[in-house]
């Protein structure tokens, strides 16, 4: 992808006078490149001014130390987006459910599911994670190469085990990729067409919860009875966190299996250290989640309430600011050679879950997930390789092959 012309830009420091934005997202829908634009940004002074194709223009942070300022500041709001024309790339907007919260709310939610989610608790999981990846890769292996990865692993597997949190029944499982896909999606769908979608999962989800008769040992239960306890979840909020958990839950994991392997795949001297010494495993999880930008570009815009100065740039109240945790976590600044794979690096604190009140939520089900999947992918297949052209992910928020065909 061209790199913008960054050169053209008005040094933005305080007191400058606003430059004109630059059209946005800079990354490339087809391959994890991170597009160079990026590189140019960070060692410029201040912060980028951008344009998505919908909505109001955005200050945009590249830089690690900047990004974290503004994803754990509370002078930064999510809940402010409502107010405005919210920065995005498609012109259906999600402005419900958590992530469009700040705290006191967000608090109170996030803390009715984050029981679900800690470390303790996912780490119980992990039996039943690793009984699922070994069923699918003896299908994948029964069916022989090539065989899609993508189709037959790392969309099966987030799904069923996010599904099995929620009781979810496997066979209403295909139509989650329908219903993903399209609250995800960049695309032309109208905001009709977007509202409809949501409307579509909501329903299914209503008539999910209204039909759970005898209580389980299952997330959707502990959130019914959240609705119906002291903590009063309302209707909608119930249904919101369950479509928001099931999407959440699956899309982001499904995506990062492949692009983990084709990373792993592209770099064989961290392939073979990572089969050598397979301790190293939960590090180079960590290392992969910094080194691959898996955004398409930078979503989720926080809102300053006060004047706040970011990075050199006077970021005024009322204007959005777009983190690009991507580029963030390639920053020299806090991470040597940056734009290197090295899978025995120590420390790595990445940016890849985010930052502040709204770090994933779902970070240790991720971890636990990637690890046993890469894990047993590579060493049930030594001779692991790729087995045709990479089908990508178009107009979506995050970049991932949708096909991926291998061979072994």
């Amino acid at each position: 992808m061209t790199a913008p012309d960054i050169d053209t830009v008005t040094d933005t420091r305080v007191d400058t006078e606003t430059p004109a934005p630059l059209a946005y997202p800079f990354n490339s829908a087809e391959g994890l490149q991170l597009a160079e634009a990026y590189e140019q940004v960070r060692d410029r002074p201040g912060l980028l001014r951008v344009q998505l194709p919908y909505g109001e223009p955005a200050w945009l942070v590249t830089r690690y130390a900047d990004a974290r300022l503004v994803l754990g500041d509370h002078r930064f709001s999510r809940a402010e987006g409502a107010r405005h024309d919210e920065p995005r790339q498609s012109e259906g907007r999600s402005d419900s459910g958590i992530l469009s919260m700040d705290p006191p709310d967000h608090t109170r939610l996030r803390s009715l599911v984050a029981r679900a989610f800690t470390v303790h608790q996912v780490e119980k999981l992990r039996p039943r994670v690793r009984e699922l990846t070994a069923a699918l890769l003896d299908d994948l292996e029964a069916a022989g190469p090539p065989a899609d990865l993508v189709d037959r692993f790392a969309l099966p597997l987030p799904v069923a085990v996010i599904c099995r949190m929620l009781g979810v029944p496997a066979e209403d499982r295909p139509r989650f990729r329908v219903w993903s896909d399209a609250a995800l999606s960049t695309s032309s769908l109208s905001a009709a067409e977007f509202e409809a979608n949501r409307e579509e999962l909501r329903d299914y989800m209503r008539t999910l919860i209204h039909h759970r008769e005898e209580p389980r040992d299952d997330l959707m239960t502990a959130l019914i009875e959240a609705r119906d306890g002291s903590d009063r979840l309302s209707e909608l909020e119930l249904v919101d966190l369950c479509v928001g958990i099931l999407v959440a839950g699956h899309e982001t994991t499904a995506s990062q299996i492949p692009n983990f392997t084709l990373t792993l795949l592209d770099h064989p001297e961290q392939l073979a250290l990572l089969r050598a010494r397979p301790e190293l495993l939960p590090g180079a999880v960590e290392e992969l989640l910094r080194f691959v930008p898996l955004g398409s570009g930078a979503s989720q815009p926080r809102y300053a309430t006060e004047d706040v100065e970011v990075g050199g740039t006077l970021v005024r109240a009322g204007t959005p600011v777009l983190v690009a945790t991507g580029a963030a976590n390639r920053d020299a600044l806090r991470f040597s050679a940056p734009g290197v794979l090295d899978i025995t690096r120590q420390g790595v604190q990445h940016l890849g879950f985010g930052h502040g009140v709204h770090h994933c939520l779902g970070a240790p089900l991720a971890r636990l997930e990637l690890q046993e999947a890469l894990g047993a992918l590579v060493t049930r297949f030594p001779g692991l390789r790729l087995a045709g052209d990479v089908t990508w992910k178009s107009q979506m928020l995050v970049r991932g092959p949708r096909v991926m065909p291998i061979g072994w």
